[in-house]
Order: structure tokens, then C-alpha cells, then sequence
């Protein structure tokens, strides 16, 4: 069985900072990823989506963690096709004419951000969550080429927010396009009877690294506010529930990221750490 990481998506939220799982005298930055990878072996760089990552960032994590611990980095909203403020771009690029020029630049230099986390091994994944506008199709599909040339030699982990692509009767195409592009599928744990439900299934389409995230249950998801749309405690029944099609996951990869979205609060690290004691049990014999 591979090697089965389980952690939350942020170590660095405000909410969790104040839960009080971060003891007294490890609240600062360094002190908080210091703590939190004495806890668990993975975390999620939530915040790459919603500014450019910096290198010095990159290899100051490198310096708070230990050999083997693994960060996955969401990849910049411009890169995956959503709005993008002005404002979330560095400041000599705030005016620049959107289009192929400013795409290239932006490009290079998240790839230059990451850098000091690939080359110590501490990059698990470079995450791209695309829309829920990102349907299946042949544009989507040249989309997804052009990523993963991009991303050659990088850790490719895709997300879909659109549920076309895993409808049954797209999920065999949608796993073998994505075996083809070397990038590994993201399954989701989320509220199920919503328009926007994705299935909870967990495809394995590449060898070296399989990706689950667990977003909660909320009704409120893809509506509301963020504490609306992720405030949701698991419960051990459903966690538990998980637990043989993660192992099968396990099965099939080399490595197997389990990642807690959940991020009110100390939920997610609270669900990561009961996730990772469940998975930990010994496979009941028949």
C-alpha cells in the first residue's frame, strides 16, 4: 500500500489560528508550521489561488519542515480560468493587457515561486481547481493539454467543479484523458442533491499520487458566505465510511494525499487527525 498523507487545506487560517489548536508560544508563522508538521504530514496551500505564491515563502516552508513533509500548492486563479482582480496580481502586472503575454509571465513566475518546494521534495501537488463553467468538451480538453505542458515535471493534481465530468457516463472518459495527460484526478467529499454535486468517487489515474478533499457537507455549498459553504464537523460514522476506498486508492498509487476543506475553526485538523487514526486500524480480516 502506498504512503497515505492526511492533513487539512490551511494551516494558516484565521479561524483555526484562534481555536486554540495552535498552543501558546506557536501562533507565530514560524511557530504554527512548525506545529502543525509536528501533527500531520501534509497541508494544502490554499492562499496560491488567491495571490501568486513567493519564493522566499517557499523556502522559508522548506526550512520549518521536515524531510517528507508535502505541501500542495493550488495553482493562481488566472491559471485555471477564473476572475482575477486587478489587485491579486504583483504590482508591475496590475496593468498589463489581459491575454497570452501577461498568461506567459504569470506562468514563470508561480513556477519560480514553487521551485524551492520541488527541489527539496516538499511539492505533493500543484493543484488546479477549475470553474464550475469548466465543462466537458473539446476546448476543455485543449485546456487541459496546454496545463500539463506546462506543468511537466511538476505533481499535476486536477479538480473538477463541473459534475458532467465524472457522470456516469463520462467518468471512464474524463479518468482515461486525465491517465493520458499524467495528471491525477482530485475526488471530493461534498453535500450530495445540490445542482453542483460532484459524485464521491476517487479514480486513480496516475500511478505516483492519488488526491481526495473533503469540502464538508454544507447545504449552503457553491452559496453564501465561506464560514456558510464550509462550516461542517464530520463525524466519525462518515469519516469511517471513506475509509475502504481510500485504502483501495492506497492500493493503486505510491502516494495518497487525504486533504480537510473544511476550514472553520479547527474542524479540518480535527477530521484530519481522526481520518488519519481510522486509516491507521488494522484491515479487518474476513
Amino acid at each position: 500500500m502506498g504512503d497515505v498523507r492526511v492533513g487539512a487545506c490551511s494551516w494558516t487560517d484565521r479561524q483555526l489560528v484562534t481555536s486554540g489548536w495552535y498552543p501558546r508560544g506557536r501562533r507565530d508563522a514560524e511557530g504554527r508550521l512548525r506545529h502543525y508538521a509536528s501533527r500531520l504530514p501534509v497541508v494544502e496551500v490554499d492562499s496560491g489561488y488567491y495571490a501568486l505564491p513567493s519564493r522566499r515563502n517557499s523556502e522559508l516552508w522548506v526550512e520549518r519542515t521536515p524531510d517528507g513533509f508535502r505541501f500542495d500548492v493550488k495553482a493562481f486563479s488566472l491559471l485555471t480560468g477564473h476572475p482575477t482582480r486587478p489587485e491579486a496580481l504583483p504590482a508591475d502586472l496590475r496593468d498589463a493587457e489581459r491575454g497570452p503575454a501577461l498568461l506567459d509571465e504569470v506562468w514563470k513566475r508561480f513556477a519560480y515561486a514553487v521551485e524551492p518546494l520541488r527541489a527539496a521534495g516538499r511539492l505533493g501537488a500543484v493543484l488546479f481547481q477549475f470553474p464550475p463553467w469548466f465543462a466537458p468538451g473539446a476546448g476543455a480538453e485543449e485546456t487541459l493539454a496546454e496545463c500539463a505542458g506546462r506543468t511537466a515535471g511538476w505533481p499535476l493534481a486536477v479538480e473538477f467543479r463541473h459534475p458532467g465530468w465524472w457522470a456516469a457516463d463520462r467518468a471512464d472518459a474524463t479518468a482515461a484523458l486525465l491517465t493520458r495527460l499524467g495528471a491525477s484526478a482530485v475526488g471530493v467529499d461534498m453535500a450530495q442533491d445540490l445542482p453542483g454535486s460532484l459524485p464521491p468517487v476517487l479514480p486513480v489515474t496516475a500511478r505516483s499520487l492519488a488526491v481526495v478533499r473533503f469540502h464538508g457537507r454544507s447545504p449552503q455549498w457553491g452559496r453564501g458566505s465561506k464560514e456558510d459553504r464550509f462550516r461542517y464537523a464530520y463525524d466519525v460514522s462518515e469519516l469511517a465510511a471513506w475509509v475502504p476506498r481510500l485504502r483501495r486508492a492506497a492500493g493503486q498509487a505510491d502516494e495518497l494525499h487525504v486533504l480537510f476543506n473544511n476550514c472553520c475553526a479547527d474542524a479540518a485538523v480535527r477530521a484530519a487527525e481522526t481520518m488519519r487514526d481510522l486509516l491507521s486500524e488494522p484491515v479487518p480480516s474476513r
